[in-house]
């Protein structure tokens, strides 16, 4: 189900997104330079958060979101694609994260509310396991990307957390619901091997 609301969504958005994907082929922008930029995006907004500037620190990382999009259609749309830009992809995606959540932690602490720094530390242990979840699974060979909460999913929580005022709850449900797709992601593999025998 959330699959399908996902490529409902994300469809039109590209669509959207492409304009700016010839744009920046025409300069000769390269997908790893937008790739370093929304990094620079997302260090600013974790910057915001600590600051106490929520919903501008939510603004940014919503551009910093577009960027991430942005540079698989550039590599692909420029004929760009490889496996280093695939791992320097995902290993700036889990920095990005790490950085924002480092900064709503610092945000809760400062607030004096040590039980949500916690949560934060739960709901980055979440993500963290989640994606290498799936890295461990192509590794033996099995598509892995099954679950409730890809980074997509956290990454809207945690904007709408910070633009509702709501980021503790976010937090609490990225925190669970990670944990929950890393166990979704164990079953599938689990299975997968099973079958396999």
């Amino acid at each position: 189900m959330l699959e399908n609301l996902r490529e409902r969504f994300e469809g039109p958005l590209r669509a959207r997104l492409e304009p700016v994907v010839e744009w920046l082929a025409m300069r000769q922008v390269t997908p790893n330079q937008v790739t370093l930029a929304a990094l620079a995006l997302s260090v600013l907004a974790a910057l915001c958060i600590g600051a106490g500037w929520l919903r501008l620190g939510a603004l940014v990382l919503i551009v910093a979101g577009l960027g991430d999009l942005v540079d698989g259609m550039l590599a692909r749309a420029t004929d760009q694609t490889s496996p280093f830009g695939a791992f320097f992809d995902s290993t700036l995606d889990r920095i990005s994260e790490g950085t924002v959540l480092a900064a709503v932690a610092y945000r809760f602490a400062s607030d004096g509310r040590p039980l949500l720094v916690a949560l934060v530390v739960l709901a980055l242990l979440g993500s963290l396991l989640v994606s290498y979840a799936r890295a461990r699974a192509e590794g033996l060979g099995i598509d892995c990307k099954v679950g409730l909460m890809s980074r997509a999913e956290r990454l809207v929580l945690l904007i709408a957390g910070l633009l509702l005022g709501l980021l503790g709850p976010a937090v609490v449900l990225i925190a669970v619901l990670s944990l929950y797709t890393v166990g979704q992601r164990m079953q599938h593999v689990r299975e997968a091997l099973v079958a396999g025998d």
